[in-house]
This record gives structure tokens, sequence and C-alpha cells, in this order.
């Protein structure tokens, strides 16, 4: 496409996994969010919880000087400890609902506008119990983001047997939910990965077009699936093109088209769409995003 990317969409970039030493809230936050910050061909950056108060007050001001979009990934604060909103043990998932409620009052603090979580593992005996305990979790959620300024509430979609093993999930289940929770709750939506497509099973229009109508946020990224013995297997997320992975320039430009055919990659409201790659081994964090970008101008090309 000869239009700039940048009308119909906010790039974005994933903080917490392209400097993965920053995941815990800790580490070299300020010097990395600047690098960010100072890119001009990153409209907007996607943050987690924050430890220290004075740190996450500098990110704020370097984030409101430099004029860039704000969300939060609450991922991390999950997958760190464990907890799972979908638990079927109540005082478990009353204290996964609660330290969530921090990451959106952290969320809320940085200005950010959209708040991002995920689904936890499940039984499948008990399935149908997980997903009235995510139901649950998730209206619990988005009532408290509501107060916030109606922060917008996203469920990533995630693999369901291979790495994360999430409730959601496949995307008709991905759907259904959407749907039960569109009935009460204006202020949720979906996230979709590229990098979470192939574990899916799912051709990227298999994976988009039945929930076009909820879609609010969507990441680019790779994965390795071929073979479990292979280096990077499963949700990591490495760069464009790694050996053996299943994206590259062909699939983020399809993924471009099928978003831009929906209506979510516009003019009018431009979304935020993120990078989401991880430096593997010692990997240069700074030459996986020059990837990315480089990626991204290709495909962009070819929309």
């Amino acid at each position: 496409m000869i239009e700039s990317m940048h009308k119909f969409m906010r790039v974005g970039l994933i903080h917490f996994m392209a400097f993965p030493e920053t995941m815990k809230g800790e580490g070299p936050i300020i010097e990395t969010i600047r690098k960010i910050a100072t890119d001009d061909y990153f409209d907007a950056v996607e943050v987690t919880y924050i430890k220290d108060d004075s740190v996450r007050a500098q990110v704020k001001k370097i984030l409101e000087t430099a004029h860039m979009s704000v969300s939060f990934g609450a991922q991390p604060m999950l997958l760190a400890t464990g907890l799972n909103v979908n638990d079927l043990n109540e005082e478990r998932r009353r204290e996964a609902v609660e330290l969530l409620k921090k990451g959106i009052d952290q969320a809320h603090e940085l200005g950010a506008e959209g708040f991002a979580f995920l689904s936890g593992k499940y039984d499948d005996n008990k399935k149908e119990e997980a997903y009235q305990s995510l139901l649950k979790s998730t209206r619990e959620l988005c009532s408290y983001a509501e107060k916030k300024g109606n922060l917008r509430v996203a469920l990533e979609i995630f693999d369901y047997d291979i790495d994360k093993k999430s409730l959601i999930g496949p995307t008709p289940l991905a759907k259904r939910f959407a749907e039960d929770m569109r009935r009460e709750c204006g202020n949720f939506g979906l996230m979709v990965d590229l990098s979470h497509i192939p574990m899916l099973r799912e051709t990227i229009e298999e994976a988009i077009i039945p929930i076009k109508d909820y879609i609010v946020h969507a990441h680019m990224g790779n994965c390795v699936i071929k073979d479990p013995k292979l280096p990077a297997y499963g949700d990591l997320h490495p760069r464009f093109g790694f050996p053996d992975s299943e994206n590259d320039v062909e699939q983020l430009t399809e993924y471009l088209r099928v978003l831009r055919k929906i209506g979510f990659i516009n003019e009018e409201n431009p979304p935020i769409v993120s990078f989401e790659v991880k430096p593997f081994g010692d990997e240069d964090p700074d030459l996986v995003i020059a990837n990315a970008k480089r990626v991204l101008n290709i495909a962009w090309s070819r929309v």
C-alpha cells in the first residue's frame, strides 16, 4: 500500500517482551522505555506492572512527553504468579482478580487506554465450569475498569494445548465468550495475535473473521511449533523468519490484509497494532526490533 501505515494504525511495541529483563517490573525500565519513546517509528508502547512508584512516575512523564499511546499487559502478572482467573477454587480465583485490579490501577495511573489479560489453564472435564468462572472474573474486571475512566479490557486469545494451554482458546469459544461478555460489558473486547494463530491450527481468516466485531487490539509476532525439540518451541515470540518458525513477511502481509478487510485497521480510528517479539538466547534486542520494523515495512507495501 502506498499510503503510510501510520494513517491506518498506531504501530506499537511490547516493552517487556522486547526487553525481557523488565518483565518482572524491575530492571532498566526507564532506559528501555526512553529508547522506544525516542523512536518515531512507534506510536504506542505496551507496558506491564512496574514495582517502583518513582520509576512508574518517570515512565509516565516520558510517554506523555513523547506523545505516545499506552496500553497495559497484565499477562506477565498472571504467568509469573501462576494465578488463574478461571480457577475453580474460589479463593484462588479471587486472588487472581485482586492481582489484576492492581494492574488496572497502574494502567489508569499511566494513562493507558487498554488493559489486557489471558485466561488460565483448565481441566477438559470441567471446561464449562472454567468458562463460567472466567465470565465471573471478567465481569468483575470490566466493572472495576469502567470506574477507572472506562478503561477498555481485552482478553488475549492464546493456545489451548501447546504452551500456555489457556481456556480461550479456539476462536469459536472466543466468539462465544465475547458475545456473552458484550451483553453486559461494553468495555470488553478480544485481542488477536499473529504468533498464536498457528498454535490454534487455524488460518488467519478462520482466526479473525468470526470475531471481527469484538477485536479491539492486535499483536504481530512469530512462533515455532513444528517439533517440540526445536529451539524456541512454543510461545516464545522469536523474531520474524526465525529458523523453523511459522511467520515472516508473507504471513504478516496476509494478517494485515484481513485486519484491513474487516475494518479493524482504518483511517477513522487507527487501532494499536503492536510487535510482540523477544530476543532468543543472546540476541540483541535492538536487532530483533530492527528485524520487526523491516518485516512490517515490506508487508505493508504489499497490503
